[in-house]
C-alpha cells in the first residue's frame, strides 16, 4: 500500500509540473499570436529591454505597446480567469460530493450577470461595471448563505437549493433590464457581456481582482488535502481532527470569492469549472493535494488556448463564453459516456 501511495503523489507530481511547463510554453506563443505581427525576434527583444538590459532597439514602438499594454494583460487574465473557475469548480465538486457542482452553484455567475447589466443600463464605465458584478456576485451568495441558514434537513442541500432559488431570481431580473434596456446601444452591450469576452482587458482591471483572487485561492491551496478527508464522510473526518461544517463554509466562501472576481471581468464563461476539474482528475488522480494546483493550471492553460483561438480564427472576435461552450460540452459528453470511473 505505501509504495502504491508514493507512486501515485510521483504521477501526480510530474504531470502538474508537465502542465506548468505546457502553461508558460502557451503563454510565451500566445504574445506571438495577434492581428498586429510580432515576430519572435523583436518579441525576445522587447523582453530583454524591459528586463533591464538596455539594448538597440530594432522593433518599433507600436510592437512594444501591443506586447505589454494589449496582449500581456489579456494573457495573464486568460489565466486568472481560466485558474479561479476551474479552482472553484474543483472546490465545489469536493465539497458538494457532486461531479456536476460547477462554480455558479450557489449563484455566483447570475449575480454577478445582473449586476452588469444594471451598470450598463445606468451608463456606468467598465471599471464601474466590474465592480458592480463583482458586488452583486457577493450579494447573492450572502443572500444564498442567509436562505439555507433558514432551510430544514440536509444543510448542504438547502444550500444548493436556495443558490438555484436566488439564480433563479437574478436570471429574471436581468431579463427584465434586457426588456426595458435601450435596443440600439445598451441591450447589445449586455448581450456581449453575458456571452463572455476577455476584449479590452486592461492592467488596471487586473490590479482590481487580483487581490480577491489570491485572498480566494490560497485557502483552497492550503486546505486542499482537508478536502480529500470529507470524501470519507463527517464522522471520520471528526475523528481525523477535522471540523467538515467549518472547512465546507471556508472552502464555499473561498471559491465564491474567485468565482466573483473572475466572473466580474471576463463575463458568463461556463463549463470551465465544470469539465476541466474531470480531465485533471483523470490525469492526477482525485487526491486534492495534486487535484487542486494542477486543477489551477489546467484550467488556465485552457482558457488561455480558446481565447487564442476566439481573438485569430475569424475576422470579428468569436466571444470566448460561447467557445467554451462549443468544447466544454461535447467534451463533457464524452467523459461521462465513458465506461472508465472517472476516478
Amino acid at each position: 500500500m505505501p509504495e502504491r501511495v508514493e507512486k501515485r503523489g510521483l504521477s501526480g507530481g510530474v504531470m502538474f509540473l508537465i502542465l506548468v511547463l505546457l502553461l508558460l510554453l502557451a503563454m510565451l506563443l500566445s504574445f506571438l499570436l495577434g492581428r498586429y505581427p510580432v515576430p519572435p525576434k523583436e518579441l525576445f527583444g522587447i523582453f530583454i529591454n524591459r528586463l533591464g538590459f538596455n539594448i538597440e532597439q530594432f522593433w518599433s514602438d507600436t510592437q512594444e505597446v501591443a506586447v505589454f499594454n494589449i496582449r500581456f494583460p489579456r494573457i495573464l487574465m486568460a489565466v486568472l480567469v481560466g485558474a479561479c473557475l476551474s479552482a472553484a469548480g474543483a472546490a465545489y465538486q469536493g465539497v458538494f460530493q457532486n461531479p456536476m457542482a460547477a462554480p455558479d452553484v450557489l449563484g455566483a455567475s447570475a449575480g454577478a450577470g445582473f449586476g452588469a447589466a444594471l451598470a450598463i443600463y445606468f451608463g456606468l464605465s467598465g471599471t464601474f461595471i466590474t465592480l458592480s458584478a463583482f458586488a452583486m456576485s457577493l450579494l447573492t451568495v450572502a443572500l444564498v448563505f442567509f436562505i439555507s441558514k433558514r432551510t430544514k434537513g440536509e444543510k448542504v442541500m438547502g444550500m444548493v437549493l436556495a443558490g438555484i432559488i436566488v439564480s433563479s431570481l437574478f436570471q429574471s431580473g436581468t431579463s427584465f433590464i434586457k426588456l426595458v434596456a435601450d435596443p440600439t446601444n445598451k441591450l447589445p452591450a449586455i448581450t456581449y457581456w453575458l456571452m463572455g469576452s476577455l476584449v479590452g482587458a486592461t492592467n488596471k482591471e487586473i490590479k482590481m481582482i487580483i487581490l480577491p483572487m489570491i485572498i480566494g485561492i490560497l485557502p483552497l491551496i492550503l486546505l486542499r488535502w482537508r478536502l480529500n478527508v470529507l470524501t470519507m464522510g463527517d464522522d471520520e473526518a471528526k475523528a481525523l481532527g477535522v471540523n467538515p461544517g467549518k472547512l465546507r463554509i471556508v472552502t464555499v466562501i473561498s471559491a465564491t470569492l474567485v468565482t466573483a472576481a473572475a466572473v466580474s471581468v471576463s463575463g458568463m464563461i461556463g463549463w470551465v469549472g465544470l469539465v476541466i476539474p474531470h480531465v485533471i482528475r483523470r490525469v492526477v488522480g482525485s487526491d486534492y493535494r495534486f487535484l487542486m494546483p494542477a486543477s489551477i493550471v489546467g484550467g488556465g492553460l485552457f482558457l488561455l488556448l480558446v481565447d487564442d483561438f476566439s481573438r485569430n480564427i475569424a475576422s470579428t472576435e468569436i466571444p470566448i463564453g460561447i467557445l467554451t461552450s462549443v468544447i466544454g460540452a461535447p467534451f463533457f459528453l464524452l467523459l461521462i459516456t465513458r465506461r472508465e470511473e472517472t476516478r
